[in-house]
């Protein structure tokens, strides 16, 4: 079995003060991918800088206090790669992948994007180099027989039931028509070729939720988005058995506005 688990940490500094620490030491992933992780390696505290029993990655952005993405493997990895190629964002703390024996797992932080301003023209920009990477990338690993698993906060509900209140977010980043049309492209067999592992394990639900605004009590009443997603080649996506949200009891015990997805491979 492989297992592994992505979150959006929301500051790893202040996610390690409010629970995560403890959720690490608990945790049975095999693969853990985090998301704006925002501090230098040397900034973090040693328990989840270096924690006992994991091989750690992190890619901090250059932008000090700034996205960042992290890996962490129970095996050591056989190859890293942090970008993917990219002159613009290959420093921008969005992208760190690792081989394990049979499998490429990457950590996603994609641009979440604000209309009409430079941050959505960033975003565009990148999901189209991204794209182009992944087609690449999923041949590349198709000719040397490995698969691929690509986790992290895609900052894109797909469908209207990946966010609860879809109808008043049409015009938001995030469920943009030409977003959405995006992901379709990454989902399409003929284009991207990989499939959503969560929303193939449960077809036919509304979310599971992975981020709640902390305005509104939006966590109490559960409107969320599903936009943490586990991406992975058909191969890999075919021995998926059990895909899960790990949501808080309660909105006291999060220690981020998002909740860790893990996903379960019957290798």
């Amino acid at each position: 079995m492989l297992t592994v688990t992505s979150a959006n940490v929301n500051g790893l500094r202040a996610a390690a003060k409010k629970g995560f620490v403890e959720w690490l030491a608990d945790t049975s992933a095999d693969v853990l991918c985090l998301q704006e992780v925002r501090a230098e390696p040397q900034q973090l505290p040693e328990e989840v800088r270096t924690p006992e029993g994991w091989h750690v990655v992190h890619a901090p952005a250059a932008a000090k206090g700034r996205a960042g993405v992290s890996l962490y493997t129970r095996r050591e990895p056989d190859r890293v790669q942090i970008g993917f190629g990219s002159s613009e964002f290959d420093t921008s703390g969005r992208y760190v992948e690792v081989d394990l024996p049979g499998v490429t797992v990457a950590s996603l932080y994609l641009p979440s994007g604000e209309v009409g301003t430079e941050r959505q023209d960033e975003k565009v920009r990148f999901m189209a180099e991204f794209l182009a990477y992944l087609k690449g990338l999923r041949e590349r690993s198709a000719a040397d027989g490995r698969e691929v698993v690509v986790c992290g906060d895609w900052n894109i509900a797909h469908q209207p039931a990946d966010l609860k209140n879809w109808r008043a977010n049409q015009k938001s980043s995030g469920f943009l028509p030409e977003e959405r049309a995006w992901l379709t492209r990454v989902f399409d067999a003929a284009d991207g070729g990989y499939v959503d592992v969560v929303r193939a394990l449960h077809p036919d639900v509304e979310g599971p939720y992975s981020w709640w605004s902390y305005r509104g009590r939006a966590f109490d009443r559960d409107a969320g988005w599903r936009i943490d997603l586990a991406v992975a080649t058909p191969g890999l996506a075919g021995k998926a058995v059990k895909a899960f949200v790990e949501r808080a009891a309660s909105h006291e015990e999060r220690w981020s506005d998002h909740a860790p997805v893990t996903v379960v491979f019957d290798m």
